[in-house]
Formats: C-alpha cells, structure tokens, sequence
C-alpha cells in the first residue's frame, strides 16, 4: 500500500512539473485582461442550452492568470457553453475582498451584457476563496447559480510559511478574519456550491482543507485521487466532473461526497 502511495505520488509530482512548464510557457497570453465579447448581433441574450445558458466566469489562483483555463474553456464551449469570460486579478493585490469586489462588478457586466439573471462561477485554489467571499459576504448569492472551486483552502493552508510576508497569503491562513467571516452564519445563502479536493494536494496543506463544511451552505464535496493542484483546472476528468456540476439543476443534497479517480 505505501509503495502503490508513492507510486501515485511520484505520477502526480512528474505531472505537476510538466504543467507548470506549459503554465509559465503560456502565462503571457493572459497577462492582458480579457474583453468582453459581443453576444449575438445586437447583444440579443445568450440561448438557453447547457446549464439553462447561464454565463461562466472563471476565476485563476494566487500569482497565476487567466491562461490556466485555456483547456477548461474549451471543453465549456463543447459543452454548450458559448459565454465564458475570466477575470484577471493583481498578484499586487493585499486583500481578497477586493478582488471580490471587482468580481461583482465584472458579473454584473456580463449579466448586462447576456440579458441574464444568474452566472455560474468556476474559482481555482485562492480564485475560489475570492468567488466565495463575493457569494457569501457581499449578495453574490443572488447573482450566482453554482460555485466550483478547484483545490481552495476554504479552511486555511499551512504551506510554505514564509510566504506569510504577501498579507493575501496571510488571508488563506486558518483562522484569519477573511476565513472567519466564511465561517459565521450564511443563512438563506442560495448558491449551490461544489468542492473539488485531491487527496495529493500539496499546496492545501492538510488536503482535506479543501473540502468546504459549513451547515448553512448547500455543498458537495468531489474527492479527486491521482493528481496534484496544478492538474485541478486542466485534467480532463476534472473539467468533465466541472460540466455534470454546471449543468445539474437539482437543489442536490448538502455535505453530499463524490470521488473521482484520474489514476
């Protein structure tokens, strides 16, 4: 068993080295803030296809930018998903509420833009943290559907301390005032969020800090073995998992627990 362990681990960690390649090769493709692409010809509201046409507005992790999805995005537009957008945030950024707040206002743009109601947001490791301080603390529930995130330490992660000196890193420390807001009451909150964690994790330290437990919060949490952070938003059995979640339209079941393999 611990051989067949380190055999997995040492498949995650090569494969996490091979991403992060294509990630730095990549990165100054997103390094310019997307525009928001014209809907129809006279800005006519999207058509009602996967996930009732609702909107997709993607959401990067710490120091990183929007080229991460460049896979995701892809797989979204197959899947009846025409209207995805992402928003670039400062890696200067010093507070996470912030960068929720621009979020706000960049789904509001693409709310105006599409003529619809509700988007669905899918957030990367500090990406989800963000996302869900915007759902929780500032109304977003109104305007969002569902919430994935992908490897987000919704409880605090203790890796690499001495990156403590950027104070957003110090925001996505257990017990911080950012996570203790998330963790007070969030009655009534109609968002449906979905948790994606692997068990070789080694950004959310411990891996189970990316599992969201919060008894106000209707939630399921989707178990990932076989791959690292990195791999979250570019494996394919990840994205097709991100689909299923954007497309379902039942309330589901709270502190409900899914798994998926990629081995």
């Amino acid at each position: 068993m611990e051989f067949a362990k380190v055999t997995a681990l040492l498949r995650a960690t090569t494969l996490e080295a091979a991403i992060l390649t294509g990630r730095l090769v990549l990165y100054p493709s997103g390094i310019v803030p997307e525009r928001l692409a014209p809907v129809g010809g006279d800005g006519d509201p999207v058509s009602v296809t996967g996930g009732g046409g609702r909107p997709v507005v993607l959401l990067h992790g710490f120091v990183d930018n929007r080229s991460v999805f460049l896979l995701l995005r892809r797989t979204l537009a197959r899947h009846g998903r025409d209207q995805v957008s992402s928003l670039n945030y400062s890696p200067l950024t010093c507070d996470l509420r912030t960068a929720a707040g621009a979020l706000g206002r960049r789904i509001d743009a693409v709310l105006d833009r599409t003529g619809r109601t509700e988007v669905d947001l899918v957030g990367h490791s500090l990406g989800g943290l963000i996302a869900r301080y915007y759902v929780q603390r500032l109304g977003g529930d109104a305007r969002v559907r569902t919430l994935v995130t992908l490897g987000t330490p919704h409880a605090g992660t203790a890796v690499a301390p001495l990156a403590d000196a950027h104070p957003v890193v110090r925001q996505m420390r257990a017990g911080s005032e950012v996570l203790r807001e998330l963790a007070a009451p969030a009655p009534g909150c109609r968002t449906r969020f979905v948790s994606f964690w692997s068990d070789l994790d080694q950004i959310m330290v411990p891996v189970e800090t990316a599992r969201l437990d919060h008894p106000d919060l209707l939630v399921h949490n989707v178990r990932v073995s076989g791959i690292g952070h990195l791999a979250l938003p570019v494996h394919p059995t990840v994205a097709a998992g991100i689909v299923a979640a954007l497309d379902a339209e039942g309330a589901g079941q709270a502190a409900d627990e899914g798994a998926a393999s990629v081995a």
